[in-house]
């Protein structure tokens, strides 16, 4: 492996605990103005710090985080259909590896539909990414995205992790399910779950818990931190599961400990301000 793709990819996944805590914003691309991430320069600011990379579109990238940021971005490349659409499985690839390197990005990040009327086209395309990717030391995350009718099973999502790993990805992002275990042991690249809809802020930590205990070398999680109550409470929590080995518990209790310390506003917001100290859990890995 290339020394650029090693130093990229550990900049996604810290090679000290081979733990990654990702925070995914990249939802407008098919969902548009998602609630609460609106407007995203606002949502992003307060979490970059707390996170070790940040999935988001190169729109996103572009207009709402600051070219300053020692954060390594996950760009999500593929696209073409939205959620009103016939098929979301109907993706495409968008952005060019040229545009991916003027954004430096640390990984490129597209979808795989395994089982959909589309199912050729995003794993020729996951294969063509890889390829051209190589070229210039970047790493490719395959998302197994599930569509509207697939489901979330351990036999289902095994085949789709695995097919996206003999494809060449670096890393697979995939959801947590029953037997999750046999999801991990079957793929042989590094697994990051998804932290999907918004759950109750306990359930999320569990679920957060659960990956890691299965096999996952750690989550992205996007609606789950900054649909929380207190977004900045709840992304600091999840790294203490991630990157400091708390149980549920104590991580719950720290995200509630920290909610008291810093109220919500009226308006959503918290009014806990970021600061620019290391991360007190972990202080993230980050690429030049």
């Amino acid at each position: 492996m290339d020394w650029g793709l090693q130093n990229r990819l550990a900049g996604i996944i810290n090679p000290q605990n081979n733990r990654a805590l990702m925070l995914a914003v990249d939802h407008g691309y098919f969902l548009g103005p998602t609630e609460k991430l609106e407007d995203p320069a606002k949502v992003i600011a307060p979490l970059l710090k707390y996170c070790d990379s940040l999935m988001l579109s190169r729109g996103v990238q572009r207009a709402c985080v600051s070219a300053a940021t020692r954060t390594p971005m996950v760009l999500r490349v593929s696209g073409g259909s939205s959620i009103i659409g016939e098929d979301l499985s109907k993706e495409d690839i968008t952005v060019s590896i040229q545009d991916a390197l003027r954004l430096n990005a640390s990984a490129l990040a597209m979808s795989v539909f395994v089982g959909s009327k589309y199912e050729h086209q995003t794993i020729v395309n996951l294969g063509r990414l890889v390829s051209d990717a190589q070229q210039y030391g970047i790493p490719v995350l395959a998302v197994t995205a599930v569509g509207k009718d697939l489901g979330k099973d351990a036999r289902y999502l095994s085949l789709a992790c695995r097919i996206a790993a003999e494809q060449g990805a670096h890393i697979v992002k995939t959801y947590y399910c029953e037997n999750f275990e046999k999801v991990a042991n079957s793929c042989p690249v590094p697994i990051i779950v998804a932290g999907g809809k918004k759950i109750p802020e306990r359930d999320a930590l569990q679920l957060t818990y659960n990956s890691i205990k299965g096999g996952a070398v750690g989550v992205d999680m996007g609606r789950n931190i900054w649909q929380s109550e207190n977004p900045v409470a709840m992304i600091r929590a999840v790294r203490s599961i991630v990157h400091g080995n708390s149980d549920v518990n104590r991580a719950y209790e720290m995200y509630k400990k920290l909610s008291s310390e810093h109220p919500k506003r009226q308006d959503g917001q918290n009014t806990q301000r970021p600061n620019t100290s290391p991360a007190p859990e972990h202080t993230p890995q980050n690429t030049p």
